[in-house]
């Protein structure tokens, strides 16, 4: 993980582990069939960073919770996000309990499959879209964020009204990444509110 928090995954290989652990990086062998097996455990530990819903518990405030946490692990370790997602072969215990929790709470809440599953999955994409975001933005404090929209009012030039309103209120009021991320989530868990409410 510390050579995938410092690298990204590119940079993890058998060789750079074992000169992280002061080892021969053939040596790993003797512990792990190879790099896959790596990969999944690692993906594992991230997951044990995000608490799992409780089925028959307030869905939502479960819900809530999950998001917030999978984002903090996730900004820890940004690489996780596409490893997660792609590897699905022989997915271990602590992955499939990942899911099924979460999709357990939600059926316990009378979500229905399907829908449970559409749940799961645009919370997910929200939380994923908004690290995404997060991380590629060019400010992430007051100052780089006072400094970079100076220059987008230096480039606009009056000729984008309601972008230069949009930045100075950014600037004058500032941006708050854990406020933003809220405010969205709380939107999104309102529309599922509404849908359960309907079914």
């Amino acid at each position: 993980m510390a050579v995938a928090d410092d690298g990204g995954l590119e940079s993890l290989s058998m060789r750079q582990v074992g000169k992280e652990l002061n080892v021969e990086g053939m040596a790993l062998y003797r512990h792990v069939a190879g790099k896959d097996e790596i990969l999944d455990g690692i993906v594992d530990r991230v997951l044990g960073e995000i608490p799992r819903p409780e089925p028959g518990g307030d869905w939502r405030a479960e819900m809530r919770s999950r998001a917030v946490a999978a984002r903090a692990a996730f900004l820890r370790h940004p690489w996780a996000i596409g490893l997660l997602e792609a590897r699905h072969e022989d997915s271990s215990p602590t992955r499939l309990s990942y899911y099924d929790s979460t999709l357990g709470c939600l059926r316990e809440a009378g979500f229905p499959p399907g829908l449970a599953m559409s749940i799961f999955s645009m919370v997910d994409s929200y939380v994923y879209g908004f690290i995404l975001q997060e991380i590629s933005l060019p400010f992430d404090d007051h100052q780089s964020l006072e400094d970079v929209g100076e220059d987008l009012l230096r480039q606009m030039a009056d000729a984008y009204p309601h972008l230069t309103e949009g930045t100075m209120h950014a600037i004058s009021e500032g941006w708050d990444y854990d406020e933003q991320f809220a405010f969205g989530l709380d939107l999104v868990l309102d529309t599922v509110a509404r849908l359960r409410e309907g079914s």
